[in-house]
C-alpha cells in the first residue's frame, strides 16, 4: 500500500479490528466548523483530531502559527483514542488532505509506519453512497509509545544554516503569489526563504481531488530528485505535510519538514527574504 488509501479500500475494510479512522476536517479561520461538522456526521468509527488542539502547540514569539504540539501531550492523545503499534491508522479531511497528512506526518515523526491518508476525502465519501454516522466511537485506550525520527525535522536555526548550501533544497509549499510576495493576508512578511522552489500543495492533487500518481508526483518534483536534503515548507507547517508525503510518493529520499515554516522564519527580525521567481 502507499500512502494513500482508497475510498473502496476503506470502505472493506471498515471492519477490520486494527484499523483506527482519524477525523482532521478543519477550517483556518473557523476553528470551531470541523468539530461540529464530525458532531452532525462522520466515517463510522472515526474519531475527531483537532488542528490546533491536538496537532498544534501554544503559539509564542517563535515556533510559527501551528507549532508542533508537545509530544507527550499529542502521545497521550493517540493512546486515549486508542493508537498503539498495532492499529493501521486512516486520517481524513476535507480540506484536499491537508489536515489529514498532517496527522500521517505527526505519527510517522513518532515512529509509527502504519497510518494513511484517504483519497478524495470526506465529501466525496458520502456522495459516493458509503455509511457515514453521527454517533461518536467508544474508545479502547491503549499505549502508543513515541520513538521520535529527529531526521524527519528540520529547526530553524538547520535552515538558516543551511541557505546556499550546495545538497540541500528548500521547498516552499504555498501559493505562488504569496511565494513570490505578491500577496500576504495572513503573516507579516511577504516573500519567501532565499533559494525556496515553489511547489504549491495542491498540484499534489489532480482536477477531481484525487492525489495524483507516484509518476506524476515525480514529474511535479522534477530536477531536485538529485538533491543530498529536501527541507518542505509553507505558512505555518501544515500544508507543508502533503508536499513531504508527495515526495514520498515519488520515492524521493532525505525529505524534512521545517515544522514552524514561514511564520517562524518571520518572526526573527534579521532572516532574510526573498521575493519575485527563483
Amino acid at each position: 500500500m502507499r500512502n494513500i488509501v482508497s475510498l473502496e479500500w476503506l470502505y472493506e475494510h471498515l471492519q477490520d479490528p486494527d484499523l483506527l479512522i482519524a477525523d482532521c476536517r478543519f477550517a483556518l479561520g473557523e476553528p470551531w466548523s470541523g468539530r461540529q461538522d464530525y458532531s452532525i456526521d462522520h466515517i463510522p468509527g472515526a474519531f475527531y483530531v483537532d488542528l490546533e488542539e491536538d496537532m498544534s502547540g501554544e503559539k509564542r514569539e517563535h515556533g510559527g502559527r501551528h507549532p508542533l504540539p508537545d509530544l507527550g501531550a499529542f502521545s497521550m492523545r493517540a493512546s486515549a483514542i486508542g493508537v498503539d503499534a498495532s492499529k493501521t491508522v486512516v486520517a481524513y479531511d476535507d480540506q484536499g488532505g491537508a489536515m489529514a497528512a498532517r496527522l500521517w506526518w505527526m505519527l510517522r515523526f513518532l515512529g509509527h509506519e502504519r497510518v494513511y491518508v484517504l483519497d478524495r476525502g470526506y465529501s466525496q465519501w458520502k456522495a459516493a453512497g458509503y455509511p457515514v454516522t453521527a454517533e461518536a466511537p467508544q474508545a479502547s485506550p491503549a499505549t502508543f509509545s513515541p520513538k521520535v525520527q529527529r531526521h524527519m525535522l528540520a529547526s530553524m536555526d538547520e535552515v538558516k544554516a543551511k541557505l546556499g548550501e550546495k545538497g540541500t533544497v528548500l521547498i516552499d509549499s504555498r501559493e505562488g503569489v504569496r511565494y513570490r510576495g505578491e500577496q500576504e493576508a495572513i503573516d507579516p512578511v511577504a516573500g519567501h526563504i532565499p533559494g525556496a522552489r515553489n511547489r504549491f500543495w495542491k498540484d499534489a492533487l489532480d482536477a477531481e481531488g484525487s492525489w495524483r500518481s507516484a509518476e506524476e508526483q515525480k514529474e511535479r518534483f522534477s530536477g531536485l530528485e538529485n538533491a543530498e536534503e529536501l527541507i518542505v515548507y509553507c505558512g505555518s507547517g501544515v500544508t507543508a505535510c502533503p508536499n513531504v508525503l508527495a515526495l514520498e510518493e515519488a520515492g524521493i529520499p532525505g525529505v524534512k519538514l521545517y515544522a514552524g515554516s514561514w511564520s517562524d522564519w518571520v518572526s526573527y527580525a534579521d532572516n532574510p527574504v526573498a521575493t519575485g521567481e527563483e
